[in-house]
């Protein structure tokens, strides 16, 4: 027998769980801690995130997360800059496009948050002031300015935009949310659920006293909420065509 040989070159006993090597951990850093919140915000929604269970899931105490972010507030600003540095803006404005390029712009955004159901409600929450926020408000701001908008109304535009922008997503977080709690997961079958119980209550009214919507429910509910966003974000872009100088205006 080797006398130099140790218990720790053994083989383990078959009726004896092997023992796993723990794994290091990797440094905590306000990175690692903006990703965890970004996971659960997908997989659990909103109301889920808070600083304890963004601690849970890193493995670690809520003391350690405060030495790389102040609160939930400045947790939720960061995740939503986050999400937007997902935006791809082109390399440069056209003013002489500006209408295109500003519609590319709205499609993009609405890809982009629709891919995280509940990060709207972050958007609501705080004034986004990070670096990829910046970076698309200059190239809104700037596109528009470029094309002959006079600053101020640029920025009621730009704001409205981004409010429509932002609604529209938060409004679909909340039938998200409502779809999972009906423990459905296809979109398409949802949809068709929640038009057909209110096409049911509206046909249920009085046709004399409620003569449009009795007659006309079909065409009520017959777009869906993509067809909406995109009859809506043309209404937005047209309105902002006829307020740029040398259109005629309505006064």
């Amino acid at each position: 027998m080797d006398p130099t040989r140790t218990t720790d070159d053994l083989p383990t006993p078959p009726w004896r769980k092997s023992r796993r090597q723990p794994q290091p951990k990797r440094q905590l850093s306000q990175d690692l801690i903006i990703e965890a919140g970004l996971r659960i915000l997908d997989a659990e929604g909103f109301d889920a995130l808070s600083m304890r269970r963004v601690a849970q899931e890193l493995d670690t105490g809520p003391a350690s997360l405060y030495a790389h972010v102040a609160n939930k507030e400045e947790l939720l600003e960061l995740i939503y800059d986050r999400v937007l540095g997902e935006i791809h803006l082109p390399p440069e404005r056209d003013p002489s496009r500006w209408k295109e390029q500003l519609r590319a712009y709205c499609l993009e955004v609405h890809r982009v948050l629709r891919g995280h159901a509940d990060v709207a409600r972050a958007a609501l929450a705080t004034i986004p002031t990070g670096q990829n926020s910046v970076r698309a408000g200059e190239f809104v701001y700037g596109l528009l300015i470029e094309a002959g908008m006079p600053p101020r109304e640029a920025s009621l535009a730009m704001d409205r935009l981004s409010l429509y922008l932002v609604g529209d997503a938060y409004e679909g977080s909340l039938h998200w949310a409502r779809m999972r709690a009906a423990g459905l997961s296809d979109p398409q079958e949802y949809f068709e659920r929640f038009a057909g119980q209110i096409a049911a209550y509206y046909r249920s009214l009085p046709d004399s006293v409620f003569p449009h919507l009795h007659r006309h429910i079909d065409e009520l509910v017959a777009d869906d909420g993509e067809d909406r966003f995109l009859y809506g974000l043309e209404l937005m872009l047209d309105g902002i065509e006829a307020r740029m100088p040398g259109r005629p205006q309505e006064r």
